[in-house]
């Protein structure tokens, strides 16, 4: 594992751990479908999320979550029909964005409920 893929797994380590801690049941991660994927897949009683994981080692380049950029999201969203559809559920859909910084070993971890929705 290259060190770029081993600092997105932290962060994605550190997103599962916040969604757990908040009562959520993790579902998947890394799901994928066909070139599709989802970072995280998560549910409380009335609330399927989707989540995209964004982790930096600074904010030189901006913020995390600038980079899921409008082709990004449309990817995500097609992947949550895909997976809502296969599964036959029916609660309310969500999409998050969960944005991790890195100074050292210290970091800020910012969840963004609701970031992007479906534009029907």
């Amino acid at each position: 594992m290259t060190d770029k893929q081993e600092f997105g797994r932290r962060g994605e380590e550190l997103a599962l751990a916040f969604y757990q801690e908040s009562q959520y049941v993790i579902l998947e991660k890394n799901w994928q479908s066909g070139h599709l994927e989802v970072d995280i897949i998560a549910k409380n009683e009335e609330t399927i999320v989707f989540c995209e994981v964004k982790t930096r080692s600074g904010n030189a380049f901006g913020e995390p979550q600038q980079s899921v950029t409008p082709q990004k999201q449309r990817n995500i969203i097609r992947a949550a029909n895909y997976y809502v559809l296969k599964h036959q559920i029916s609660l309310e859909v969500r999409f998050d964005i969960i944005a991790i910084t890195f100074n050292g070993e210290e970091y800020t971890l910012e969840c963004i409920p609701y970031a992007f929705t479906p534009k029907w």
